[in-house]
């Protein structure tokens, strides 16, 4: 099915661009999402008479996500879960327990904005990437552990590794040299 975008979509095109599609992504995704119109003579017309419009909507986004994204930037947040000794979750923690911590932590997030490619069965520290508007991205971290005190130590612990190898990697740089 050939569509006309009405935002920019990762990996299929612009604003104004026609585009084919499966029709189950314009049927399911685009069109009910508002993202999209199907291609005729009169959403064409349409599309080129309320440009400007769609563009103008599409800016003041764009600078809502980067507001939002100057805001995020440097956010981790603590998530608290049962865990056994070896640091496997009784469970695990999903899109939905990262966008609850985040508004916790007083932002407002969509679900859909959070970018996990399968949930977290493991403590640790993450870094999460958040899709906050097709072009603005933004990046948190976040620590999954069985109480604060254990999270704080993990944080302690990661910011040691990370001096310890920004010292050495000058120290190898010489040596090469």
């Amino acid at each position: 099915m050939e569509v006309i975008l009405l935002e920019r979509i990762e990996r299929l095109g612009q604003m104004g661009d026609v585009v084919t599609v499966k029709n189950g992504y314009a049927r399911n995704y685009l069109l009910p999402q508002k993202k999209a119109l199907r291609k005729t003579k009169d959403n064409m017309a349409f599309f080129e008479a309320k440009r400007a419009e769609y563009e103008a909507h599409n800016l003041k986004l764009k600078e809502e996500a980067i507001a939002l994204a100057e805001k995020l930037k440097g956010l981790s947040v603590v998530i608290i879960r049962q865990a056994a000794e070896t640091g496997q979750l009784y469970g695990s923690v999903t899109v939905r327990d990262i966008a609850e911590a985040i508004h916790d932590a007083g932002f407002k997030i969509e679900r859909r904005q959070i970018d996990l490619a399968q949930p977290f069965k493991n403590m640790g520290i993450f870094d999460v990437r958040l899709s906050l508007h097709p072009d603005v991205r933004e990046v948190i971290r976040v620590n999954i552990a069985r109480t604060a005190d254990e999270a704080s130590k993990a944080v302690a612990k990661a910011e040691k590794a990370a001096k310890t190898e920004k010292e050495e990697t000058p120290a190898q740089e010489a040596v090469a040299e």
